[in-house]
């Protein structure tokens, strides 16, 4: 019996081929780098991220006690960064994955999927409910962090100042591009330096606050499932109404290709209105997709094909692309040599204060806003996450993907609110 029937034998997968498949392809993709002939375009991308975030997932997946604390996450976004950090990628590697997740931005097409499919999937109910609950633990938590962190930080013989603008502040912004990017260029106005100085000494602070928000979540979730009470196993609030345990069934229906692909027209028609209000409002984008869809679905304005379609092709993009795309944020986006220049206990004790603050503020506000511990202390710690980029991870290391649309009003509107105050208060200090 050859090697190839007996892997068919034992139907070993890694992602979604078998082995022997899954190898022949990565050796296919290995050589096309070596040989410079990867194609900088969307197909050359994918190549090189779905057998990496794949092989990843499936290493975490198989790892004894670890695969319960987001191992699979992890390893998929820490290995590729690593490798990086480590020159073992050739540019033409890097230049394919660049393609498709920055210059054709795959993070806000898988982001857009996410929101638009669970908010359409999600009973109007659940749905209002918790956005309305969830911004009072939001709000609290960025307060709380803020003393909490630059607490110790001036412990450790910081200055309060410095801890606030330059650590504290960086964690709680909402990722890099709409977080670090715009303190920066308010710091570098306001205080008349260089920007590039700003945006190197914020950077740090995201990608460190991100890691600790990922553990976290993976403490916080394995709680959750040695005590199932705190848990709502992926929904936030703690409500009843009528239709209820029909609501909350697993949808078991056959995917309809048809309506998955008019699922793809939706959400796409979604963020370009997103867009278009942000022009308009001058309110982030993003959160007006969720706004607007939030809309949608409470108004009942698509049929139930459509939104069933939306939430099946949630489900496969979230079910297939998670791991891959968490390995292309690793080879693009965690800088981990901007990181290692700033290694101090203390450092990482300040950042460790505003994350653990951060959830456990949602963890304690649950009980008296009638929401779910676990569920609520995942939303918050995505405050302290690397914009959506710290979303798909965080939520990914507790699979509860389906909190996207929560996950992303927290991190967009909450970084928004500490770029406004931060800026505010340092123009403020040099009047």
């Amino acid at each position: 019996m050859s090697i190839i029937q007996k892997i068919k034998e034992k139907n070993l997968y890694i992602g979604s081929l078998p082995i022997h498949i899954f190898i022949i392809c990565s050796i296919v993709v290995i050589i096309a780098a070596q040989l410079d002939m990867l194609p900088k375009s969307l197909i050359g991308g994918f190549a090189v991220i779905l057998p990496m975030g794949w092989f990843l997932g499936t290493v975490g997946q198989n790892l004894p006690f670890f695969k319960k604390f987001g191992a699979p996450a992890i390893l998929s976004l820490i290995i590729p960064s690593l490798l990086v950090y480590n020159d073992v990628f050739d540019v033409n590697t890097l230049a394919a994955t660049k393609m498709l997740m920055k210059d054709s931005n795959f993070l806000l097409f898988y982001i857009s999927s996410l929101v638009c499919g669970s908010i359409l999937g999600m009973h109007r109910v659940i749905l209002i409910q918790g956005f309305i609950r969830m911004m009072i633990p939001m709000i609290l938590g960025m307060c709380l962090a803020a003393l909490a962190g630059v607490g110790v930080a001036v412990a450790f013989g910081d200055t309060w100042d410095h801890a606030l603008f330059y650590t504290v502040a960086p964690v709680m912004a909402g990722g890099v591009g709409e977080g670090v990017l715009q303190l920066s260029n308010a710091y570098s106005n306001i205080l008349n330096q260089d920007y590039d100085m700003f945006v190197s000494a914020l950077i740090p602070a995201t990608v460190v606050g991100n890691f600790f928000a990922i553990t976290f979540t993976a403490i916080i979730n394995r709680v959750g499932e040695l005590k199932p009470h705190l848990s709502g196993k992926g929904q936030l609030v703690k409500i009843e109404f009528e239709g209820m345990e029909e609501a909350l069934k697993e949808d078991t229906t056959p995917l309809d290709a048809r309506a998955m692909s008019g699922a793809v027209m939706v959400l796409s028609t979604m963020f370009v209105l997103g867009l278009i209000l942000e022009k308009i409002t001058h309110f982030p984008g993003p959160v007006l997709m969720i706004i607007a869809t939030a809309v949608v679905k409470y108004s009942r304005i698509l049929p139930e094909s459509v939104e069933r379609g939306s939430q099946q092709w949630y489900k496969f993009i979230s079910g297939n692309f998670t791991y891959p795309l968490m390995a292309g944020l690793g080879l693009l986006y965690i800088d981990l040599g901007s990181v290692v220049q700033v290694l101090t206990i203390p450092y990482f004790l300040t950042v460790i204060a505003v994350v653990f603050t951060v959830s456990m503020t949602g963890f304690v506000c649950s009980y008296f806003l009638k929401m779910y511990p676990v569920e609520a202390s995942i939303i918050s710690s995505c405050q302290s996450g690397m914009g959506g980029t710290g979303d798909v991870a965080i939520l990914s290391t507790a699979n509860r993907m389906n909190l996207m649309p929560f996950a992303q009003v927290a991190t967009r509107l909450g970084g928004a609110l500490m770029v406004i105050c931060a800026t505010a208060l340092l123009r403020y200090l040099h009047m």
